[in-house]
């Protein structure tokens, strides 16, 4: 919710897990975000990165490695037609 400044008053803003966009509420510890940084053609850090959310369900069923690398490829996919 944001007030009419534009400012967001809300306490808590949910997230969505990258792999099976269910809802990450505020009860799951078992959340972890990742950041995989963009290198240049260099192998230098660029400044970007790229943010996924895995809930705790996906890493309850131990897929959390098998579907990071999947994310991982449909991004570089999605990069490269870009």
């Amino acid at each position: 919710m944001q007030n009419e400044e534009g400012v967001i008053t809300e306490l808590y803003i949910p997230k969505k897990c990258s792999a099976t966009n269910r809802l990450i509420t505020s009860k799951d510890h078992a959340f972890v975000p990742i950041n995989i940084g963009h290198l240049d053609e260099n192998g230098m850090y660029n400044g970007h990165c790229s943010i996924f959310a895995l809930c705790g369900f996906v890493r309850a069923q131990g897929d959390g490695d098998n579907v990071l690398d999947r994310l991982w490829q449909k991004k570089k996919v999605e990069a490269r037609k870009q």
